[in-house]
C-alpha cells in the first residue's frame, strides 16, 4: 500500500502532466490583437505580459487571462491567471467588501480537508506557471514558490482564487470554486451578462 510521500508524489506528477498539457492547448491560442484589446478595454490599461485568454463567457468575452511569468521589463508577476471580467470583478469585490475572506480564513484554520486542498491548489498554480516558463523562456527565480491570492494558507484576494477557478477548471481551488459559486446568480461564465458581449464590442452584428 503506497505511503502518504508516495501519494502525494504520484499526484504532484499527476498534476505537472495536467498542467502541462492545459498550458499547451491556452498556447495554442495565443492572444489577438482584438483579445488585447478588448482586455485592455476592460483593465482601462494595457495588459502587460498577457499571452493569452484563459476563459471566456459564452458571448467570446474574455474572463481572464494568463499572463506570463516575466514582463517585457523584467518584472516578475506571480499572477498568472488574471481576473479581467468587470462583471466578475464587481461581484468579487463585494464579496472582499462583504468580510468573506475573514470567514474563509477562519474556516482554513479549522476544517484540515479544505486546508490541504487549499495548499494543493497552491501546488496546482505553481506547475501552471513553471510549464508557462519553460514554454516561454521565462526565469521564475524570483517567484518560485509564490502563488498568488494568499495561498498556500491565507485568503488575500478572492479575484485571484476566481481567476485560477475560471483559468484552471473546477476542482482545483476549493476557495474559487466557492465564490463562482456565490456570484452565480450575477456572473456566470455560462450566461453572458457582459455590458458589452463579444459582437458587439468588437463592432460586429
Amino acid at each position: 500500500m503506497p505511503t502518504q510521500d508516495e501519494r502525494a508524489g504520484t499526484d504532484r506528477i499527476g498534476s505537472e502532466k495536467t498542467m502541462t498539457a492545459l498550458v499547451d492547448g491556452i498556447l495554442a491560442h495565443p492572444a489577438t490583437g482584438e483579445e488585447i484589446a478588448a482586455v485592455q478595454d476592460q483593465l482601462g490599461r494595457y495588459p502587460r505580459g498577457m499571452v493569452a485568454v484563459g476563459a471566456r463567457c459564452v458571448c467570446g468575452n474574455p474572463l481572464a487571462v494568463v499572463t506570463r511569468p516575466l514582463l517585457p521589463d523584467g518584472t516578475p508577476f506571480p499572477t498568472t491567471a488574471y481576473l479581467t471580467s468587470p462583471e466578475a470583478v464587481k461581484e468579487v469585490s463585494h464579496l472582499e467588501a462583504s468580510g468573506l475572506m475573514n470567514d474563509f480564513n477562519q474556516e482554513l484554520g479549522e476544517d484540515e480537508d479544505l486546508a490541504r486542498a487549499y495548499r494543493q491548489a497552491h501546488q496546482t498554480y505553481l506547475d501552471f506557471r513553471h510549464a508557462l516558463a519553460l514554454r516561454l523562456g521565462d526565469s521564475e527565480e524570483h517567484i518560485r514558490t509564490t502563488s498568488a491570492g494568499g495561498m498556500p494558507t491565507r485568503v488575500k484576494c478572492l479575484h485571484a482564487l476566481t481567476g485560477q477557478s475560471l483559468v484552471m477548471g473546477s476542482g482545483i481551488n476549493p476557495l474559487g470554486d466557492r465564490v463562482l459559486a456565490m456570484v452565480r446568480p450575477s456572473f456566470d461564465p455560462a450566461v453572458c451578462r457582459c455590458a458589452r458581449p463579444w459582437g458587439s464590442a468588437q463592432g460586429q452584428d
